[in-house]
Formats: structure tokens, sequence, C-alpha cells
């Protein structure tokens, strides 16, 4: 084999760019050689903007130290060591929940270990540019970035990350709105332009749109990052913070807070045989007609559910849980009466291991415990639309309590609540007007009018609202298809779009949650190193070898 060796291009260099250069590097044959371009304007390079080292302390990673089950580098990078190790004893505690700022910082070391030569059968250039398109070109694809075309490449990854779309319809009235009357409408993210112009917000009123992870940074930016204190369980402002925050959603419903120590956690460990039980069911329920997947998939939750329960000291009827998967699995979030304070403090019990867990708060653990063994049985198949469109609904409905935020979060949300500072009489998808003071929420019989508006939820992987010319140039070649309504891009099992015409775009591949649909599952740092990087490297390793021959 030449060192020589091939050239490859990856679009995109965070979490999941580094994923999937380790996944590489650990894989190419001894001998072997492979340069990589790497264009990515975010700096610093291998942390992508949700997990930027710039952003505030508040803004916090909603898995403890103990989660990130990331194995450490390859090559001479292992000496890095894991995340816990590299954040060193002093900030190391098993249960922090990390600003994303930290992950970031270190996964931007990994990425600096593989540039300096941790690897030698890599080489690794960066360039800032913005990738505009990429060509079909003899030997492989063409890349154009600025005023030039870069290549030839052998392979092409795109990781994307959350791309550019267009605001949904909602969102285009209100920007328009906004602009017209000159109010307030900021995203979440970037933290630091939200933070800046809170700072304008002294006794207004605050709307925010959505219930999820992202609203809890919102909160914290608007409360502690505007110099208040949480103690004792209670709010103490400082004054400067908005007169009142309403949170609201579809829902309602804020998501459940994690187990708040592993050893509570442990007491929601699936069984050895209730996994096998689990990946067997799920390597027919692929193959099946999605209601028969839903239903094989929600049988095997059945017995450990169960279990739990009845090991935290409550009795635990199958009927019970089997009909209470049967109407989450057809109305995600329909099940809970309480109103969204009283669910709060009560999961809140639950995840201090003061209370009975319910059927879905130890649903939610399992199948969080679950994800891998999901990945594994899920992204190599390729299910039919329709099977893959149910069995990633129901994993996206169940994230309210498998992807919950630190109990820490929630018992800042209740003490914002007693503060009398955020007010949840509007929370439950509200009828809103557009007025000229703002955003006139109707609740019920309550109403009132907010003159900023927090937009927390963040944009879905919907094809169809791509913005940006590099994805806009690929559909109009029919480059791109989806998997479904709803759903995002379809790929091989080696990461390869699939085009229009049913064709592999040989070369030109696609890793993240763009993909959802073909691949399940992806919002997680742990996705950005699994399975799905390492297919994707096998391929190139493969079509290195035939090159070689």
């Amino acid at each position: 084999m030449t060192r020589e060796g091939m050239r490859i291009a990856i679009v995109g260099m965070g979490p999941r760019g580094v994923g999937a250069l380790e996944a590489l590097a650990r894989r190419l044959p001894e001998g072997a050689m492979a340069d990589v371009d790497v264009f990515d304007p975010q700096e610093p390079v291998g942390a992508g903007p949700n997990f930027s080292p710039a952003q505030s302390p508040h803004c916090l990673l909603n898995l403890p130290v103990r989660e990130v089950r990331i194995d450490p580098p390859p090559g001479q990078g292992r000496s890095l060591g894991t995340f816990a190790e590299w954040l060193g004893a002093a900030r190391a505690d098993p249960e922090r929940y990390p600003p994303r700022g930290e992950l970031g910082r270190y996964l931007a070391a990994r990425y600096q270990a593989l540039t300096e030569g941790s690897c030698p059968a890599l080489r690794v250039s960066h360039s800032a540019l913005k990738v505009t398109g990429v060509v079909p070109a003899e030997g492989g694809w063409m890349i154009r970035a600025g005023e030039e075309l870069h290549g030839p490449y052998s392979a092409v990854l795109l990781t994307p990350g959350l791309p550019s779309v267009a605001p949904d319809a909602q969102m285009e009235r209100w920007r328009d709105h906004a602009q017209s009357h000159g109010l307030d409408l900021l995203p979440v993210y970037p933290d630091h332009a939200l933070l800046a112009a809170a700072r304008r917000w002294q006794g207004r009123t605050v709307a925010i749109r959505g219930l999820g992870l992202s609203t809890h940074d919102a909160l914290r930016l608007l409360t502690a990052g505007l110099g208040g204190r949480f103690e004792a369980g209670r709010y103490l402002r400082s004054g400067h913070e908005p007169a009142r925050i309403l949170p609201f959603s579809l829902d309602g419903r804020p998501p459940a807070p994690k187990p708040a120590s592993a050893e509570i956690d442990a007491r929601f460990d699936p069984r050895d045989e209730e996994s096998i039980a689990f990946e067997e069911a799920l390597a027919e329920a692929v193959s099946a007609t999605p209601d028969r997947a839903l239903q094989m998939v929600c049988d095997a939750l059945v017995a450990p559910v169960a279990r739990i329960i009845r090991e935290a000291g409550s009795s635990a009827d199958s009927g019970a849980i089997r009909d209470w998967l049967a109407v989450e699995r057809e109305s995600p979030a329909a099940q809970a009466d309480d109103t969204p304070l009283a669910l709060l403090r009560s999961e809140i019990a639950m995840a201090r291991g003061e209370a009975v867990p319910s059927i879905g708060y130890v649903t939610g653990q399992i199948w969080r415990k679950w994800q891998n063994r999901l990945r594994r049985g899920f992204n190599p198949v390729m299910p039919g639309p329709e099977t893959a469109k149910a069995l990633v609904g129901f994993d996206e409905g169940i994230k309210r309590f498998s992807y919950g935020p630190p109990v820490s979060a929630s018992e800042e949300l209740v003490a914002l609540i007693e503060a009398g500072l955020v007010d949840l009489r509007t929370v439950d998808d509200p009828d809103i007007e557009l007025t000229a003071e703002g955003w006139h929420l109707v609740g019920g019989d309550d109403s009132t009018t907010a003159s900023v508006m927090v937009d927390s939820v963040l944009p879905s992987p919907d094809p169809s609202r791509l913005a940006g010319p590099l994805f806009t140039q690929l559909m109009t070649e029919g480059r791109l298809s989806v998997v479904s309504d709803g759903l995002g891009l379809r790929t091989s099992d080696a990461a390869e779009l699939i085009g229009a015409d049913g064709k592999v775009q040989r070369g030109l591949a696609l890793l993240g949650p763009l993909a959802l649909g073909s691949v399940i599952a992806v919002d997680s740092v742990h996705d950005c190193f699994g399975a799905a990087a390492d297919r994707w490297a096998d391929g190139v390793v493969k079509k290195l070898s035939r090159m070689a021959a």
C-alpha cells in the first residue's frame, strides 16, 4: 500500500466529526495513509457550536460526569484519558453536571491531538472556509469553498450538526411582527447574545417558546446570569430580572429530571435477560409493520418496568403497564393529569428516590439505558419508512423522561415558580395573538402579554426546510431523498447519501440529526462516537484497500 493513500474531506468538525476522524484513525491498516481536509469556520475546531467553550457556564450538559462515557482517543492521544480523567480531581465529581463548554474544550483537545500527529497515518489540515457546494468529479468529489474548488476527494463526509433551516410558519410570522414593531425576539443560542439582550429586560414580561432542556438554559441565563442566586431551595432576586417569565409548549409538560445519583440510577438498570429480550424483539420489529413493531418493543418493556416498580415497594399491574404503553405510542404525554407544578414536584421526588416512580418514569429510564442497543438494532438495518417513523416517534416521545435535565434544574424551576418569577398559567399550548405590544398569550381563563419572546425550540431535521447553498444544491440535483415525511435524509449502512433515484451517492456520506429515520437516537454525544461513525470509517477503509490493490 503506497504512502500516498487517499484524500478525504470532512465538512463540519464538531463532536461528530471528531468521532468519525478517530474512528478512521483506529481502522487505518499499517502502512496506509489518509490526507483529511477539514472544513469548519467554528473555533476552536472540534467543539462545535453546541459545546463552544465560549458558552456561558449556565448552559449545562444534560449528563453528569459519570455518564459521559467516551473511550479515550486513539494513538498517542490516549494520554488525554476519559472526560473525567481530563477534568482532573477538582472538577471530576461524578454527580456534577458540567457546563457544555467544558466538554467542548475536551473535544477540541482530542481534535488537536489528531492534528499534532497522535495518529501518524492521518495527515489533517483545516480550512475555516464555509463549504457552499459538493460536485462530482473524476475520482470522487470536489468541494466548493470560498472562490475555489478543492479536491478531488475519494470520500466526503458531511457532519453539519443542526444546519441552518428556514423558520417554521409561526416563527416566520413572529419575525415579521417583531421587526415591524421593534420587539425583541431571540433564540436561546448563542447564549451571549441572549444574555446581552436580557440586561435590557428588567421589569418586562418575557415569554419562552418551548419547555425542554434549552428552556432550562434560558431560565438560568435570565436569572443567575443576571445576578440572582439559588439558595436553600429558594430564589433570591438580583433586581435585574424580567418581571415575569412565561414558558409554554404544545403539551405544557416539563421534562422529568434524571435520577439524582448513581445509586438511585442503578435502581432502574435492566437485567441482562431483559436487555437480551429487548434486542431480540427489536431485531424482529425493524422488519415488521409499524403497529407490530411498536407492540413488540413495548412488550419487551413490560417485565422490567413491573419488576422495578415492585422493587420500589409498590404493586405493578402488567395490564396497567401495557395500557400506559398503548396510549404512549399513540399520544405521547397525553396521560399526565396533574398540573405542571404538581408533576414537577412528583417527578423530583421520584428522581430523589423519595417516591415510588411512575410507569412513565421507569419506562424512560430503562429506555435511556437501552439507547446503544436501540442504535445497534435499528441503524444498520434501514427499516421500512413507516416502521422507521413509528420507532423514531416512540423514541422522540419518551425523551421527556429519558433525556431529562439534572434534578437541580427542575428544583430551580420550582423555586422560580414559588418566587413568582416564572408563571405557568399559560404554559399549555396557549392561543397567541400578535399585538403592537408583543405577544398576547391566552390559556383558558388566563391571559397576559409578553413584550419579549425567546425561542428555545431547536430546529427539527426537516429536509424540506433546509437553508444554505450546500444542501439546497444537493437537493436540487437529486442527490438527497427523505426517509418519510417528518423524518430526515436517507443514508446507507455506511452513511452514504441515497439520491432521489434510489442510487447511493458513492463516497458522499452524512452523519448526524439530518439522517434521523435512517438512524435513531442521534441527540447524544455518545452517538457521535458510536457505531454509525465506525460503519462510515469501515467503508472508507474498504475503499482505500481497493485503491491499493
